[in-house]
């Protein structure tokens, strides 16, 4: 039986990514809290910061990555055993199995192993070349995808936990945290997404989904609270438009409260 602790670095996904100087792992213990729209706007806020970056999406099964920033239907270039990342916004590097698929409603019905075997075709046939930052969006869960990415990527600097305030989200929540604790990778921080709904009438914050519990989970496994970001319909809409709510949008009260969040975990990683 293989280790939690256990490395499977191979040889050449280190020697394909001895170029990226930091890497993130997005994680959430459940779908559906906004972890994407995380990513994706982690990726691109780096980006509008002068650094270098790209995103890999290792949601096999779901991947989203693409639409989330008007990628759909696009296609990588081979060269030999390589492939060309597609270039995204603020030239954001990307990979996603999305990319490979014929339709992008095509289901991808795949064991474990084939899972793992795909993953660590993106750390070491992806030409990511010299970067900054890569940021890692992995599926919901507590799954093989997890163990095999958390296992395969070198010098990880940490994970990243979304979760929305609702009790059973971050009791997902904390199953990711200790299962990353388990995995010796150290965790960076949670984040708090849908916090609160700001009426666009009236201007009061709404809680409608509970509050306190993300911190708590925080607290108790000694975790940094990132930050908050609220429950906004524009992210949303321009979300399914294919556009970064953090290019765009970016006056918001819901970018400038990711746009904080971006400057503490720049600081955590020492990104210079």
């Amino acid at each position: 039986m293989i280790s939690m602790t256990h490395s499977l670095i191979l040889p050449e996904v280190a020697e394909n990514m001895k170029g990226v100087k930091h890497k993130i792992v997005v994680l959430s213990g459940k779908g559906g809290v906004g972890k994407t729209t995380v990513a994706t706007n982690l990726a691109v806020s780096f980006a509008q910061r002068g650094k270098t970056s790209g995103i890999l999406d290792v949601d096999i099964y779901g991947p989203n990555v693409p639409k989330l920033l008007g990628l759909e239907g696009q296609h990588p270039v081979a060269e030999g055993e390589s492939i060309n990342p597609i270039l995204g916004p603020l030239d954001v590097k990307v990979m996603s199995m999305a990319f490979l698929l014929r339709k992008d409603d095509d289901a991808i019905a795949w064991r474990g192993p084939i899972v793992a075997k795909a993953i660590s075709q993106f750390l070491s046939n992806v030409r990511w070349g010299n970067l900054d930052v890569l940021v890692v969006d992995l599926p919901p869960g507590t799954g093989d995808e997890i163990l095999s990415i958390l296992q395969s990527i070198p010098n990880i600097d940490g994970v990243v936990i979304v979760s929305t305030p609702q009790e059973v989200a971050v009791l997902d929540a904390r199953r990711a945290i200790q299962l990353v604790e388990k995995m010796g990778v150290p965790i960076l921080g949670i984040i708090e997404n849908m916090a609160e709904f700001i009426c666009p009438n009236c201007g009061k914050a709404y809680k409608i989904f509970g509050e306190g519990a993300a911190k708590s989970a925080a607290e108790k496994y000694g975790i940094e609270h990132l930050g908050t970001l609220p429950l906004d319909p524009r992210v949303i809409a321009l979300s399914d438009k294919g556009t970064p709510f953090v290019i765009v949008d970016s006056e918001s009260h819901s970018a400038k409260s990711f746009s904080r969040l971006v400057d503490r975990l720049a600081n955590k990683m020492q990104l210079e």
